[in-house]
């Protein structure tokens, strides 16, 4: 009965409020309770007492405290806004300060802007008329005659000659020679008319030293004639207008009716007919004074069969035979030369006429002045081929395309490359030496790939890497493709193959690495590079945890399942199927690589993996036999 009485005392008390309060507090542990005994440590700075009164006014005397420092931090607070309204009011002041000047200096401005436009615009023009009176000064004194050389030139009503004379008459053949650079710009009327100029004071000077030197001539009666210095001049100076004309002048004089009205009967038409083509035009002339060449040498050997004159004489007179046609020759192929524009037609001409030169040189010696005159032509039309080739390479630097959206080949490259087969090919059919051929396509090679390749660098500078590689891959390949049907090209190959090497790199490294990412293995092949042993067991290292690998595996198994879906776009633009097949196969190795270097660390028991095979079931070879 005494426990019965007792079970009910018991329930009470473990539901009495106070009780259950009591226990816990007895419960709670105070250790663990930051919060609370940072509370009772402030507490104990002002709580000394435990009285009933204390414990009643704990509420009032908290509030007050926290009172007492927000007043604190209100009086510190004021002392700093005080100090902020200065300086806004300070700041105030300087910005009505700066506006009033700004508007000073804008009304300042608005008031001499016309004055200062004008005085701008007047400086400039003066500028511009000051340089216009110098190129005029200039042009004038280089292209024109002073009046005293005028009144020298045409002498005096007595016929006295001075020997100021001499140089008036070099000074108006330097004129005339001159104004060959004109007839090459855009003043070809002003040189034209400058010319004829010149020409009618060089014809009538001359008449005039031609008439003064024969009555000089005729004054010499002496034995021993006293010649004058004065008279020496007249002699050399009337080189340039011998009397006699030599056979083949005359035979080109002869045969001038095959320039211009042709052959009996129209039978053959007229060389000047064909003066709109090049070629023809420069071959039929070239054929003609080999035809006259070998005529007139066996006009002279029949001649001169029973005379005593020796094989170099008569080569010797062979020459100054041909001497009279090498001017007008000259000055028609020129002309030609300077009209034409086209690099293929030039370097024709240049071919046919190191061909004639060739060939004419087996029947005139070289010394002579139709050979010099072959010579210098032909020179001057490899000059221009190549000045063709490097304005064409100019034009390509000057206006640079910019890289087509499938990364291929500009029409300035295709263009460009077309005019390089065009001419190699006209190469290919010349009969020049081999040696000759060999230097030819050095300098073509170097005037066209150089500009071609630099191009191609500027134009892809804003490319990004992978982008430019997979670029300038194709507009290698296309370089490659073309100096790859002619001969002498091995030496350029080599160089083009190893900047395609380049770039081949660049893509392989960004496709491996696309490929890591992509399949989340590069960031844990990073790691494992920098990794090393006194860092600990490699399972500690964040991101190289099973879950993380074993996540990687599986995007890297579903990679592959479908290895291309994994294959950069710039690599599928690439032209050349090899070099897209080197660049698969080089990148699934680099790939192939990091997976090995992977599993080993995985099964490695130092680095901490309990279960290796089970985060990477595929072995290294089982990969390798999947990609390649």
């Amino acid at each position: 009965m005494a426990d019965l009485t007792n079970e009910p005392t018991v329930a009470s008390a473990s539901n009495n409020p106070l009780s259950r309060k009591l226990n816990k507090i007895l419960e709670t542990r105070l250790d663990s309770d930051k919060e609370l005994l940072e509370a009772l440590k402030a507490l104990s700075n002002f709580f000394t007492e435990n009285s009933l009164r204390n414990r009643r006014n704990l509420r009032s005397d908290i509030e007050k405290r926290s009172l007492a420092i927000n007043e604190e931090f209100l009086e510190a607070f004021q002392v700093v806004k005080e100090q902020l309204d200065g300086v806004y009011s300070d700041v105030q002041a300087m910005n009505e300060c700066c506006q009033d000047m700004a508007n000073r200096l804008k009304a300042a401005k608005a008031n001499t802007h016309h004055l200062i436009s004008q005085t701008t615009s007047l400086h400039n023009e003066s500028q511009k008329l000051q340089v216009k009176e110098q190129v005029a000064h200039a042009f004038l004194d280089k292209f024109q005659l002073k009046p005293e050389e005028v009144k020298i030139l045409r002498g005096t009503r007595d016929g006295a000659l001075q020997p100021e004379f001499f140089k008036a008459l070099a000074r108006v053949k330097q004129i005339h020679s001159d104004c060959k650079i004109l007839l090459r710009t855009n003043h070809q009327t002003a040189g034209l008319e400058i010319m004829e100029s010149m020409a009618l004071h060089q014809e009538s000077a001359y008449e005039r030293l031609y008439r003064w030197t024969q009555n000089q001539c005729r004054l010499v009666t002496q034995d021993t004639p006293d010649v004058s210095p004065l008279l020496c001049q007249a002699m050399e100076a009337l080189q340039d207008r011998p009397v006699l004309l030599n056979a083949v002048v005359r035979g080109f004089k002869r045969n001038a009716p095959f320039l211009t009205r042709g052959g009996p009967n129209g039978t053959p038409r007229p060389i000047e007919l064909h003066s709109h083509d090049p070629l023809r035009y420069v071959g039929d002339m070239l054929a003609w004074l080999h035809q006259t060449s070998a005529s007139e040498k066996e006009y002279l050997q029949s001649l001169l069969k029973n005379c005593s004159a020796t094989s170099f004489q008569m080569d010797e007179v062979l020459g100054h035979i041909t001497e009279g046609v090498c001017t007008p020759f000259k000055v028609r192929v020129e002309q030609v030369l300077v009209s034409e524009q086209d690099p293929v037609i030039l370097y024709k001409l240049d071919n046919l006429l190191k061909f004639y030169h060739h060939t004419i040189s087996q029947i005139i010696i070289p010394d002579a002045a139709l050979m010099v005159t072959v010579a210098e032509i032909q020179d001057l039309s490899h000059r221009m081929f190549f000045n063709s080739l490097t304005g064409h390479a100019n034009k390509l630097l000057d206006k640079v395309e910019l890289p087509p959206s499938d990364l291929g080949a500009t029409a300035s490259l295709t263009q460009t490359l077309q005019l390089l087969r065009d001419v190699l090919a006209c190469h290919d059919a010349s009969v020049v030496p081999v040696d000759d051929k060999r230097q030819d396509y050095k300098q073509i090679l170097a005037c066209v790939i150089d500009p071609l390749l630099q191009m191609c660098s500027m134009s892809a500078s804003r490319l990004s890497a992978v982008d430019m590689a997979a670029y300038m891959v194709n507009c290698i390949h296309m370089m490659n493709s073309t100096l790859a049907l002619y001969e002498f090209t091995d030496t350029r190959l080599e160089m083009l193959n190893a900047q395609t090497d380049a770039h081949v790199d660049t893509l392989v490294s960004e496709q491996a690495t696309y490929i890591l990412n992509r399949v989340g293995l590069a960031q844990m092949y990073g790691i494992l590079q920098q990794h090393r042993i006194d860092h600990g067991a490699l399972s500690s290292v964040p991101g190289l945890d099973e879950l993380a690998i074993k996540s990687a595996v599986n995007k890297f198994d579903s990679y592959l399942a479908q290895p291309d879906s994994l294959t950069l776009p710039q690599c599928n633009v690439i032209l050349s199927a090899s070099i897209r097949e080197i660049t698969k196969k080089r990148s699934v190795e680099l790939v192939c690589e990091a997976y090995t270097q992977i599993y080993k660390a995985i099964m490695n028991p130092s680095n901490g993996y309990k279960d290796g095979p089970g985060i990477v079931p595929r072995t290294p070879e089982q990969v390798v036999h999947l990609l390649m």
